[in-house]
């Protein structure tokens, strides 16, 4: 059977005579300004939160890590989780897509509580300091299709998930390389993979630990393109962050956290240079091993 045979046979089974090619589709209308004020927007809006953390805690290895924080990313928000290493910037995000349990608090994803949330589809997340490579061979345009597995049915991709990668791989700027092997990437390429990957599955929330760590500046560049697209398409995102760098134009709040609790929730910082930002705890590699880290910011 051909392939348009078996879509024109999905079709009349669905009900749905045409799919939706999102490499053509018009682009949306630009995102609104997200409501600073919390109290002044309607419950319904604040009932739809892509995230609202109330006084969560979590421990790892017996250690309390996130100590009572309360965290709510609105629809929309592009919101930076900043904050020294350790201060439990990763934990709180990790929290947040179940790979760590909370031990208290609420956690609640588009306004369904965390226990009773399925639609896994609707958030796409970025790992901290990993590689697409895996113990499997596979191909650039393998691991992207990864990210389709939550929105597709049993059988073969369809036209939409072909159209979803390669909508993906042409964002991060991969379309050429999408049959090598991504063995070959250097580390800069892995984390654009990872993010196509993530893009793949069309998300309303997209969440990325740390994406310009250990990246070239030509990466930084071509992913924060991406994550314009992503925002002026009404993405609501959600990024931890060493320093804002390149991504500063787009945060709308700035989070920072420290010792595993908020110290400051609104205005991101006006950059007086690198490590001149909120939370920034920096040891510089020639500094004597016994030396004191040079502590700025929000932080000290």
């Amino acid at each position: 059977m051909t392939e348009e045979v078996m879509e024109a046979e999905e079709a009349r089974e669905t009900g749905v005579t045409e799919e939706p090619d999102i490499a053509t589709a018009a682009a949306p209308a630009a995102r609104p300004a997200p409501t600073a004020d919390p109290a002044a927007r309607p419950a319904s809006a604040a009932a739809e939160d892509p995230i609202s953390l109330r006084g969560a805690t979590a421990t790892l290895g017996g250690r309390p890590v996130l100590r009572g924080i309360d965290l709510t990313v609105r629809r929309g928000e592009v919101v930076a989780l900043l904050g020294a290493n350790g201060s439990g910037k990763s934990t709180a995000v990790r929290s947040v897509v179940g790979q760590v349990p909370l031990s208290g608090g609420e956690l609640a994803l588009f306004g369904i509580p965390r226990r009773r949330f399925r639609d896994w589809a609707r958030i796409g997340y970025v790992p901290q300091r990993t590689t697409a490579a895996s113990g499997v061979p596979a191909t650039v345009r393998e691991v992207v299709s990864a990210g389709r597995l939550a929105r597709r049915r049993f059988g073969p991709p369809r036209k939409a998930d072909r159209a979803a990668v390669q909508r993906a791989l042409e964002l991060v700027g991969m379309a050429d390389r999408a049959r090598d092997p991504v063995g070959a990437l250097s580390g800069g390429q892995h984390q654009r993979v990872l993010i196509a990957r993530a893009l793949a599955g069309e998300p309303e929330l997209l969440i990325m630990d740390e994406p310009m760590a250990g990246v070239d500046l030509t990466s930084q560049e071509i992913l924060a393109g991406t994550l314009r697209e992503q925002v002026a398409a009404g993405a609501t995102v959600l990024l931890v962050l060493h320093e804002l760098g390149p991504l500063e134009p787009l945060i709308d709040r700035a989070v920072v956290l420290r010792d595993g609790c908020v110290v400051h929730d609104g205005p991101p910082p006006k950059a007086v240079g690198q490590h001149a930002l909120p939370g920034h705890d920096h040891v510089h590699p020639h500094a004597a091993a016994d030396a004191e880290p040079i502590r700025t910011g929000l932080l000290t």
